[in-house]
């Protein structure tokens, strides 16, 4: 025996000390051999055969895989991988013969009405927006056009902005965010009383 593998074995005959002492725990998981031991240990030192049941094999017992890897879980250092992109927001539908917010924005540019910097929120109508529950939104920056599923919440919101939209069935223009002028009002309600 070497100089070299002689705190090895000590390390072996420690380990097989302890577990001899403190006996078959079958809570804690089976510790595997320190790295010098199992690294500079040549074959020829290890025991061979069968072992005598509580001997210890510490040397030649695989390691057993860190708690809660595996099948069971990940383990505590891992993070949870989500997918690219949320999934797709679904609106409820726009009712049948209702024009859409798209049309609503055409129709003011059609009648020379300002209509600037257009841009389809309706991704906001959803549950991860506003949660309004409108089937359509598009954004200018003179007005903003709403279509709602039914007349019931196209009122229900109309009547909580007061004074600051207008409502023609499932269709509402909201002055808030655009803050139109009360001089360019009545341009846009009349063109969207036009539609129906």
């Amino acid at each position: 025996m070497t100089n070299r593998s002689l705190p090895a074995v000590a390390v072996l005959v420690i380990a097989a000390a302890l577990t001899a002492a403190c006996g078959d725990d079958a809570e804690e998981p089976p510790r595997a051999a320190p790295p010098a031991a199992s690294a500079s240990t040549p074959a020829a030192d290890v025991p061979s055969g069968p072992t005598a049941p509580g001997t210890a094999t510490t040397a030649t017992t695989p390691a057993a895989p860190p708690t809660g890897a595996g099948p069971a879980g990940p383990s505590a250092g891992t993070t949870e991988r989500r997918p690219a992109s949320p999934p797709p927001v679904e609106l409820p539908a726009r009712p049948t013969g209702t024009p859409g917010a798209r049309q609503v924005v055409d129709a003011f540019k059609a009648a020379g009405l300002k209509v600037p910097n257009p841009r389809d929120r309706s991704v906001d109508c959803g549950p991860d927006g506003l949660g309004l529950g409108c089937s359509e939104l598009i954004a200018t920056d003179a007005v903003t056009v709403y279509v709602f599923p039914d007349e019931s919440s196209a009122s229900d919101i109309a009547e909580t902005w007061g004074g600051q939209s207008f409502r023609r069935g499932t269709v509402v223009l909201n002055y808030l965010e655009a803050r139109t002028p009360k001089a360019d009002r009545p341009g846009y309600e009349k063109v969207l009383t036009g539609l129906r």
